[in-house]
């Protein structure tokens, strides 16, 4: 969990320095790039890292995950250049997606299948608390201290992870004999992942979908992975077993783990613009507002975990997860002009309570599926499913919110404003960050007052126009996204229920038999040493 908190609480802190990195380092247009390099290397990691930590152990590969993080994580703290931290965020990448393919597996080494669900709802906590503490911590660090004090705050948690790990941690059995590593596998899943994460964070931004760029990325992207899927199905120890997504259980939780990622970040990144562009609020009380949706995930996680841990039943938790949130999405999807603080608190509560109870019990659903020498690679690609998910989520509703303002103001603004107003200036208007920005604000006030006696009026016509059209556009994204929890309720009906063995011994009696490469070994059931 100090581990996890490292990366977790990374991500969060850095988002609250970004106008004071920019402003000593410059070069505001590869602001985005801080986010996007770590993003495609951690992304890319995941799954690779959870393969040959099932090969080579899981211990070396979560430590070295820690200790890559915070070296790197040091040095960024003291980049010169806006080129240099970008670089150190992709080595930061690299030890992250080392760390978390590692951490939820570990639980599955060390617990019988039953007993991890509260581990993983407790694993799932600091995800959630990592990011209400995170913000405010940074947000503190940069005004008191320094922008880069946030890259050296994950330190003292790196070297007490360290410590613990390093003397407690068991060396937890590896596989007799050599084992082949699918190189062939790991450059073309890493050069299509790279493909599509690119395609979609440009997408709609830097270059429209339609261009050339994009449609090339998505192709090369398209064709790497038929490449992939080739190779895989003929290695000797595949990164990437495709056998696993022949089991209903694997197959039926990477979706729903795909999906619930559209949704989670489709409302962690645009109810802040709601509650500020809409509501009016500041960007810290817009935090505060997230706050009981992660505190509705930590309740309900640990809830879950428990009773599952009792019950050694997950699926009637998970459909109850998927109704909660699919009723919370409802509400918010109904959000307008009028909303107040209340409602907003109470629906985020039942949205972060309907993640809590589902989202950590899919990654036990997946390990109790799959054999011990798959633990890492099933595990690890959840979490690859859940943040391209997550990517998907933010670069289409993104999308959705940019032409959707567009399209509304072009239809709400009043036609006074359209003959006094340049057009230049209505242009930007559209831009929602200029509009959700103080000093954005008060420079177009400046532009309109420049009009004319009537520039005030015209101003505050346009603004009040601009709040209805961004309420419009970002209640089409919470629509959205109510059809996908809609979509995550049906499957969570398609999940198979699979009994969870309360003990090892028990384990050992229900667990499948071994694998290779897809195909069935000698038939025999694994030792309790095998687990």
């Amino acid at each position: 969990m100090l581990g996890l908190f490292v990366a977790a609480s990374n991500q969060t802190v850095v988002s609250t320095a970004l106008p004071r990195i920019v402003a000593e380092l410059h070069g505001l247009n590869l602001l985005s790039w801080i986010f996007t390099a770590y993003m495609l290397t951690s992304t890319t990691v995941v799954p690779i890292a959870g393969k040959l930590s099932d090969m080579f152990g899981r211990k070396p590969f979560f430590i070295g995950g820690i200790l890559l993080f915070m070296l790197a994580s040091a040095a960024a703290g003291t980049s010169q250049s806006i080129e240099q931290l970008i670089a150190l965020r992709a080595v930061q990448g690299v030890g992250g997606g080392m760390l978390m393919s590692s951490a939820f597996a570990i639980i599955a080494d060390l617990f019988p299948p039953a007993e991890r669900g509260r581990y993983q709802g407790l694993f799932t906590s600091t995800f959630a608390l990592a990011s209400i503490i995170g913000p405010t911590v940074g947000g503190a660090l940069t005004d008191h201290l320094s922008w880069r004090a946030v890259f050296y705050m994950n330190l003292p948690f790196g070297l007490a992870a360290l410590a613990i790990l390093w003397a407690k941690l068991p060396s937890l059995r590896r596989p007799a004999g050599k084992q082949p590593v699918d190189y062939a596998g790991v450059a073309l899943l890493s050069a299509a992942i790279v493909c599509l994460l690119l395609a979609l964070v440009w997408g709609g931004d830097a270059y429209a979908w339609s261009s050339l760029e994009i449609i090339g990325l998505l192709a090369a992207a398209a064709s790497l992975v038929v490449l992939f899927l080739r190779v895989e199905s003929r290695a000797a120890e595949p990164i990437l077993p495709l056998h696993l997504f022949r089991n209903r259980v694997v197959a039926v939780g990477s979706l729903l783990t795909f999906v619930s990622g559209v949704v989670m970040t489709g409302v962690l990144t645009f109810m802040p613009m709601f509650l500020q562009g809409v509501m009016g609020a500041s960007a810290t009380n817009s935090g505060l507002v997230l706050s009981p949706m992660m505190l509705g995930v930590v309740l309900a996680s640990n809830t879950a975990g428990h009773l599952v841990s009792r019950s050694g039943r997950y699926r009637t938790v998970i459909i109850v997860g998927a109704a909660v949130l699919l009723g919370g999405m409802f509400f918010l999807s109904r959000f307008g002009p009028g909303t107040g603080w209340l409602q907003a608190v109470a629906v985020m509560v039942v949205v972060g309570t309907g993640i809590g109870l589902a989202l950590p019990l899919l990654n036990l659903a997946v390990q109790s599926a799959v054999q011990r020498q798959h633990l890492g690679v099933a595990t690890s690609s959840s979490q690859f499913f859940r943040q391209i998910g997550a990517t998907l989520g933010v670069a289409v509703f993104g999308t959705l919110v940019a032409t959707g303002i567009h399209a509304n103001l072009d239809r709400n603004l009043p036609s006074e404003v359209k003959e006094a107003v340049p057009a230049q200036l209505i242009a930007r208007l559209e831009d929602a960050n200029v509009v959700l920005s103080p000093q954005g604000r008060s420079g177009l006030g400046r532009e309109f007052a420049a009009l004319g006696p009537e520039g005030d009026e015209l101003f505050a016509s346009s603004l009040a126009t601009v709040k209805v059209s961004l309420s419009e556009a970002l209640t089409n994204v919470f629509f959205v996204g109510f059809i996908m929890a809609a979509v995550a309720f049906g499957l969570a009906f398609l999940l198979p229920e699979q009994r969870l063995a309360s003990t090892w011994s028990e384990a050992v009696a229900e667990a499948p038999p071994r694998t290779q490469g897809g195909a069935a070994e000698a038939a025999r059931r694994p030792t309790e040493a095998d687990i």
